[in-house]
């Protein structure tokens, strides 16, 4: 409770001042007394000594609240702690406050500070945070590389507090340069000096001068110095563990919230005009939801901002308690729906019921000098505002959004806000609108994944005279200036970059890299008021923060189902108001596309329809897709509409596809989109590539005038220099990508920036060159890739003279002169990278590494460091599609909503051929059509899953060429080309092979693997074939390597390679395969053949005696071996196409990291300035991510198989071999698993009347060879053999979606159920087999396969559970492209 510590009992709060001439103007009432010891403090039964600071800028102001009569008004839990750090204090040990997120914990050591008046040091920790942060930091003034004090040097001399706020965010070999700081009060420093404890010290000057001290770099430390370190638990909150060592020089306290009494007496002091029923049901709710939170697992609840809630309430009484909460903890955005429903139900509880809030029906404001008046209807409010931008009236009145509106007015009223929302629902332009109402400008920031601390505050540059300073960032700028910062992508900050954010958002204090400190203005008048003027205070580097300054957050929504550890963590979660902006209604985005599009046409009406039905659809895999359908990409569409509206019936299905790229999608997630397009009244059954008649699709040029179809536009003049760089190429105009370029011209007269998205080989490069060189536009080409960095992006810094020199990159020449930049391989980039392009393509407004900002065109860009974006640029993204089996990012689903798309897809057999003709005018029309039929098979094997490479246009160009110019070569030789990449996956080739022949083309010799017979056949004098020049002399076995080298050729080792008569790989007359797991050396095939027959016979005998061994060696006689490899054999192939599938998820997720502030490695070009004044961790390299980084433990996915082994399954296997499937489809699956544990674990559980969680695999027991494969086939079948009858499907089912959900430690849950489909004799529901599947979602998918099948059950039962959810496979080689589906949906 609040007390008046002059009157009461128990911790007593006083000063014994001997003088008070320096003191406070509004000090706490004291009792003087003159004492020939000073100033002293007392809290209870401790009392502690005051010294006069040197630097009271330095001492914390207005933390500790006063009365009118000066006494000192602070909760008993607040002196219990103060009690605790004074005794600490005056034992000159180091603390360490332990406690939840929130500002309590630093308020407390700032309150202790203010009463013990002590200067302050304070350092906020980071990933980022390197030495040189807290000891010393070198700066060159005139030429000369000068030694600069931080702030835990500073401390240590001075006797001031160090605060080390956020210990969990410091990587862990950082903070243990301030072990023998703390223990022995020593330090080393990076200039030669040296910090030695003050008795040291002073028993050296009795005997040394000051003179020789000081030349021996001997610095004194402090006798008054302390370190108070603020941190989480990250037992609870991710973060660093604290070494050892460190932690030993800590003393420890558990900071605890306030008690409930503690803080309704508070706020009612705050806010006197709110009831206090009022006030008691708000904390109730507060403490209800904090007691709860461990229980229900959810995120912490700010107390602090409990102040903040009822300012709100007291400025309009009409607030309801849900809106407050709503605005505090935002649950219905922030947790799952099983989280949501729990906290629901705790509020009602309480009896907290839920009241409609009255709509705001006016909104209106009119600024006074420095301050504006808003009126929401009735309700006035009167907040303080800076200078007055132009922005943006172009806003369109909805009621919902004026609901959101008068929310965030009320929030930013009070404090900092953070609109949520997904994207492209308009939380940018209603940003906007709430600053042109409030008469402020923006300082708009875009936020990315690996932005450091620093480059969120200040960032180091090189001025004319090549001397270092600190230039401010948006969200500094704004802080100083009194304006808003817009932090864009508060989801990608880091968290550990994200935490600096906290004291200017709790406290409106800011601790600057120049040592520049920023200050409320209260408590920087406050300082004025001790005796300071404005120009000893800026001397100082203490500068204040007018009252106007905001900071409004945007960020998405935690996806629903995600991996990824929800963003918005309970840190962030206690620094804003939050507000969630909601997609529109179809009504409301049906009137918002008609003020700013004009009529809404038929197919805006379908795609309206399609796009609630998407977002309000419970079918996760649909939900997923409605981002794609926001309300942004809508009004493209509407403008898009507008300008080419198109008779055409089927161009709704053209839309379709580019929005969604339909065709790149993964199988089960297609057939669920179509399914929905199909309910949304859409007729999709048009053939795409026939959405026009192609034969009116013609270019031309007349009177400087490009002609495409009936798409018109005047050609520019262009100076020599700009034609220059108008690229030219080879293009042959098929119709199809006529049509294409017609489209893209569209957009692009429209002011649209483009995206092509496609499989390699399909021309997207060749689309983009031919429609430039057409409009005779000037192109910049930058290519992205992995090492992409957002500096690289967007600067190029160089060293000149001595100093940093910022350079345009390629995309800031195309701004300025109006070029089209042409970004190739965008999905190669990360994402983070990605990502900055947003902003640019979306509002025409970014900032560059270099302090630059680029703003859009019409703009005023008449202040300093501006770029006004010319009216002619554009930008144009290429980009391979997402998805299996490429390896890059999904650069469409990140940044695709602010292009205009387009699916670029291989030719149709029409314009193929048309194309083909030109590439090769001599080939024979039969040979091309061949070769056109046979590769469009290929691609439609790729994209049904059952063809690993997507055979592309590319492929078959080179062989038309490699015929026109030597039409003697053998059609074999050409194939060949194409195919030898895949030589050694005979399964594949085979595959491959088999097609290319169906269609007539004449590769027996390759496909027999008779090339090299067939080259020796033209008698070259060259030979590629790869001879020994030995005979065999009969087989034996080779002599064991110790040191396993690896052996090429001869006749003496195991394992070896390309040699003869031992076992190895590659060579010939050996008795049986080795493989010692090194390079293989192979022989060719007619040498191999090439043996007597007598060796042969030998080799064979020594292969079986071989292979009886290894039988015996795991108990596995040689009659269970034919057994299983009759169940084997026939799904060699599938397994094959299963494993590549698990090799590329295994393959994306082993990528490394650049690993930043290392001492060797290659030069960062982001630390340039820091590698001028001397610092060694300047360099960045490539390694595995830090084992203690969020996302960095990836957890494996997980699946459960549940089998079923009823009696049926054996009853019926005679009937349609289902069992026998079942048995394949298993081993299918413990084959194709093998050396994957880590990254898919997986278990083998079986359903039959008898029970629903037989164990046939234990998870972290998978069977190791093939005895154990077969062993657990033998149980499977015994059990169905000999079990009771009855049906466990549904209880199998729900019981293996339930446990896998409770498991924590993995990142994906798949449950895939093997059933007979005999549900109707046991009466059960597809329906409920369907909820029993769902119950796990969305952390677990469940997703069942019917294997057999009396009549067509299996297919009705299909038909009536929810698209996706179910297969048939009575052909076990399709399982393979099931199980990809299944994995492609939800690993991918």
């Amino acid at each position: 409770m609040l007390l008046n510590l002059l009157s009461r009992d128990g911790c007593i709060l006083r000063h014994r001042l001997q003088e008070t001439a320096w003191t406070r103007g509004c000090a706490m009432a004291v009792k003087e007394c003159k004492n020939v010891d000073g100033k002293r403090i007392t809290i209870g039964d401790v009392t502690g000594q005051i010294t006069k600071p040197k630097d009271l800028h330095l001492v914390p102001q207005k933390y500790v609240n006063y009365a009118q009569d000066g006494t000192a008004q602070l909760a008993q839990t607040a002196l219990h702690h103060l009690r605790w750090m004074l005794q600490k204090d005056s034992l000159k040990q180091n603390m360490f406050l332990l406690g939840g997120p929130g500002p309590l914990r630093r308020q407390l050591v700032m309150q202790f500070l203010e009463i013990t008046e002590r200067e302050l040091e304070y350092v906020a920790l980071t990933r980022d945070t390197t030495e040189s942060d807290l000891k010393e930091r070198r700066e060159i003034l005139s030429k000369s590389a000068q030694y600069h004090y931080q702030a835990a040097v500073r401390a240590a001399l001075y006797g001031r507090v160090l605060v080390l706020d956020g210990i969990e965010h410091a990587e862990r070999n950082v903070l243990p340069v301030l072990n023998n700081l703390l223990e022995n009060r020593e330090m080393h420093l990076e200039s030669g000096k040296f910090l030695m404890a003050p008795e040291q010290y002073d028993k050296l000057l009795q005997t040394h001068s000051q003179r020789q001290l000081d030349d021996w770099g001997l610095l004194r430390v402090s006798e008054h110095f302390r370190i108070v370190a603020l941190g989480l638990p990250i037992e609870i909150h991710r973060g660093t563990p604290l070494d050892p060592p460190l932690r030993s020089r800590f003393q420890s306290r558990n900071i605890l919230p306030y008690t409930f009494q503690e803080l309704y007496e508070e706020l009612q002091q705050i806010t006197p005009t709110v009831s206090a029923p009022s006030l008691k049901q708000l904390l109730t709710c507060a403490f209800a939801l904090q007691t709860a939170g461990k229980a229900l697992q959810i995120p912490d609840f700010p107390l602090h901002n409990l102040r903040l809630a009822v300012k709100m309430m007291a400025a309009n009484p009409k607030l309801t308690l849900q809106d407050v909460l709503q605005v505090l903890y935002p649950f219905q955005s922030l947790l799952m729906p099983d989280q949501q429903k729990r906290v629901k139900e705790l509020l009602t509880s309480i009896s907290l019921q839920h009241m409609s809030t009255q709509s705001v029906q006016r909104i209106s404001s009119q600024a006074q000098d420095d301050f504006v008046d808003v009126y929401l209807d009735e309700v006035h409010l009167r907040m303080p505002c800076g200078s007055t931008a132009l922005l943006n009236r172009n806003f369109v009145d909805l009621p919902y959004q004026r609901q959101v509106l008068a929310t965030l007015v009320q929030s930013y009223a009070i404090g900092d806000v953070c609109l949520l929302g997904e994207r492209g629902v308009g939380k940018l332009t209603l940003t906007k609108q709430l600053l042109r109402l409030l008469h402020q400008s923006p300082e708009l920031m875009m936020l990315y994944e690996d932005m450091t601390s620093s480059d969120l505050l200040q960032q180091r540059i090189t001025n004319e005279e090549g001397d270092t300073i600190w230039r401010d960032s948006p969200l500094v700028r704004a802080a100083k200036t009194g304006s808003v910062a817009v932090l864009n992508g508060l989801h990608r900050l880091h968290k550990s970059t994200a935490a600096v954010l906290q004291r200017i958002v709790h406290d409106r204090e800011l601790q600057l890299c120049d040592g520049t400190t920023l200050l409320r203005q209260d408590r920087y008048q406050e300082l004025l008021r001790q005796g300071f003027n404005r120009r000893q205070l800026t001397e100082r580097n203490v500068l204040p923060i007018p009252d106007s300054f905001r900071i409004v957050a945007l960020g998405e929504l935690p996806k629903r189902g995600d991996s990824k550890p929800n963003w918005l963590t309970p840190e962030l979660l206690s620094m804003f108001l939050y507000q969630e902006l909601r997609p529109l209604q179809q009504s409301e985005e049906q009137e918002l596309i008609m003020k700013l599009c004009g009529l809404v046409p038929p197919e805006m009406l379908q795609l309206l329809t399609l796009a609630q039905l998407l977002r309000s659809s419970k079918n996760a895999l649909l939900h997923g897709l409605a981002e794609r359908l926001s309300t942004r990409r809508l009004l493209k569409v509407g403008r898009r509409l507008k300008a080419y509206p198109s008779s055409n019936p089927n161009y709704v299905c053209q839309i379709l596809q580019d929005i969604f790229l339909i065709k790149f999608m993964p199988s089960l997630t297609r057939t669920a989109l179509e399914q929905a397009i199909k309910q949304a009244g859409i007729d999709f059954s048009c053939n795409m590539g026939q959405t026009c008649d192609w034969n009116q699709k013609q270019i031309s040029v007349v009177h400087n005038k490009l002609l495409i179809g009936k798409t018109l536009m005047q050609l520019p003049e262009k100076s020599l220099e700009q034609q220059s760089k108008v690229p030219s190429t080879l293009f042959y105009e098929m119709p199809q990508h006529v049509m294409l370029l017609e489209h893209l011209l569209q957009d692009y007269l429209i002011g649209e920036h483009l995206l092509l998205v496609g499989n390699q080989g399909v021309g997207k490069n060749k689309l983009v060159d031919r429609l430039l060189e057409l409009m005779r536009r000037p192109r910049e080409y930058l290519q992205l890739h992995r090492d992409t960095t957002v500096h690289s992006l967007t600067v190029q810094s160089t060293l000149r003279d001595g100093k940093v020199v910022f350079e345009d990159s390629v995309l800031v020449k195309a701004v300025k002169t109006g070029h089209t930049l042409v970004i190739d391989e965008a999905d190669k980039a990360p994402l983070n990278v990605s990502c900055i392009l947003r902003t640019l393509g979306e509002s025409g407004d970014m900032l560059l590494s270099d302090g630059r900002r680029i703003l859009p065109h019409g703009a005023s860009a008449t202040t300093p460091n501006c770029i006004e974006t010319h009216s002619d640029f554009r930008l144009i993204v290429l980009a391979n599609r997402p998805g299996f089996p490429f390896l890059g990012n999904d650069f469409f689903a990140a940044v695709g909503d602010v292009f205009s798309c387009h699916a670029i897809e291989n030719p149709t057999p029409d314009s193929e051929m048309y194309l083909l003709k030109r590439y090769g005018p001599s080939v024979p029309n039969k040979t091309l059509r061949m070769l056109v039929n046979a590769f469009g098979e290929l691609r439609t094997l790729a994209d049904e899953g059952l063809l690993n490479y997507p055979y592309s246009t590319r492929e078959v160009v080179s062989i038309v060429r490699h015929l026109e110019r030597y039409p003697q070569d053998d059609m074999c030789e050409l194939i060949g080309n194409v195919l030898d990449f895949d030589r050694y996956q005979p399964e594949a080739l085979q595959q491959v092979t088999q097609v290319l022949t169906k269609h007539g083309l004449l590769i027996e010799a390759y496909a027999k693997d008779e090339l090299q017979s067939l080259r020796n056949q033209r008698q070259l004098q060259l030979s590629i074939q790869q001879n020994s020049g030995l005979d065999v002399s009969g087989s034996k076995l080779g002599k064991f390597d110790q040191n396993n080298e690896p052996h090429v050729g001869g006749n003496t080792w195991a394992g070896g390679s390309g040699g003869r008569d031992t076992e190895g790989l590659g060579g010939k007359g050996g008795p049986f395969r080795l493989d010692k797991g090194h390079n293989v050396y192979q022989l060719s095939d007619d040498e191999k053949a090439d043996i007597p027959e007598k060796i042969k016979r030998a080799a064979r005998e020594m292969n079986r005696k071989a292979f009886e061994e290894k039988l015996q060696e795991i108990k596995m006689s040689a009659h269970d071996h034919r057994l299983y490899a009759q169940l084997i054999e026939p799904n060699r192939k599938p397994v094959q196409q299963l494993r590549a599938i698990l090799e590329a998820v295994q393959t994306k997720s082993k990528e490394r990291q650049w690993q930043k502030y290392q001492t060797q490695g290659e030069l960062d070009d982001t630390r340039l300035i820091e590698g001028i004044t001397g610092e060694k961790n300047i360099y960045k390299r490539r390694s595995e991510a830090n084992p203690w980084a969020d996302y960095a433990l990836t957890k494996p996915n997980r699946l459960k198989l549940v089998v079923d082994v009823s009696g049926s399954m054996y009853r019926f296997n005679g009937y349609d071999r289902r069992l026998d499937r079942e048995s394949e489809a298993v081993l299918m699956v413990i084959e194709a698993f093998d050396g994957y544990e880590k990254k898919i674990a997986y278990d083998i559980v079986g359903h039959s009347g008898e029970g629903w969680d037989l164990p046939f695999v234990n998870m972290g027991s998978v069977p190791k060879n093939d005895k154990e494969r077969f062993d657990i086939i033998r149980m499977m079948r015994a059990h169905s053999q000999f079990c009771w009858s009855g049906d466990n499907t549904v209880k199998a089912a729900r019981e293996a979606c339930t446990t896998l959900g409770a498991e924590l430690n993995y990142d994906n849950g798949i449950v895939v159920v093997l059933s007979d489909a005999n549900l109707a004799r046991y009466r059960i529901l597809p329906k409920d087999l369907a909820l029993s599947l769902a119950c796990g979602e969305p952390k677990v998918k469940g997703y069942v396969i019917f294997i057999g099948s009396l009549a067509e059950e299996a297919d009705k039962i299909k038909t009536e559970m929810p698209v996706g959810q179910s297969y048939v496979c009575m052909d076990l080689t399709k399982l393979p492209q099931i199980l990809q589906q299944i994995f492609t949906s939800s690993l991918f």
